[in-house]
């Protein structure tokens, strides 16, 4: 039970990162998904904690897909542009 109401308390949002690629030797982009805390569910009774761990749960849900689909599309992005840039011997 705690964990549920520790998972609902966050939300996850896309976070640009930069990297060095030693293969190719240069800087590249990178996307990540970060957690960050929004509450802390304290101090409710029976149905109330109830209600809040569901709504917490489904906001925590709608974060992970919605910041996960960008995290994924950003680093689709950044695969080309690192592949554009990357001047590898052949």
């Amino acid at each position: 039970m705690a964990l549920v109401v520790f998972l609902g308390a966050c939300v996850y949002i896309p976070r640009s990162t930069q990297v060095f690629d030693s293969e190719c030797q240069i800087v590249a982009n990178h996307m990540v998904l970060q957690e960050v805390q929004i509450a802390a569910i304290r101090q409710c009774r029976n149905q109330e904690c109830i209600a809040l761990i569901l709504v917490a749960s489904a906001v925590t849900a709608a974060s992970v897909i919605v910041s996960g689909t960008i995290v994924i599309a950003g680093n689709i992005a950044y695969w080309f542009e690192r592949k554009d840039q990357c001047q590898m011997p052949q």
